[in-house]
């Protein structure tokens, strides 16, 4: 049996935490760096901030950690925060771009529509 730490998690368990918790420490950043304008937008940025974090953390803090010759003297669960952490920020900037892409579409639709 793996050496389970203090208070008895597992490795994997300890990468499922520091996912999440990246994840959600980058969504709200995310969202103290550039504030929503109500409620449904804090909500929807949070929930793909962290979608986001969960999903692509591994992989991101893996990159980053390699990009910046890092990855031979983090920890695991350091890499798992880094990544999360990025991801999740990075996600409400590719949000951001494609809400800003639809709008200006929006609006050249409906001046062409004007006239």
């Amino acid at each position: 049996m793996k050496d389970q730490g203090m208070i008895g998690l597992s490795e994997a368990a300890w990468l499922w935490v520091a996912k999440a918790g990246g994840a959600i420490a980058g969504s709200a950043i995310s969202l103290a760096y550039l504030l929503p304008t109500g409620r449904r937008e804090a909500a929807i940025r949070f929930a793909v901030g962290v979608v986001c974090g969960v999903i692509f953390g591994s992989a991101a803090g893996l990159k980053i950690a390699t990009e910046l010759g890092l990855a031979s003297k983090l920890a695991p669960g350091e890499v798992v925060l880094m990544g999360s952490a990025a991801a999740s920020l990075c996600a409400w900037s590719a949000i951001g771009f494609v809400m800003r892409l639809f709008a200006n579409a929006a609006r050249r639709r409906e001046a062409r529509d004007a006239r």
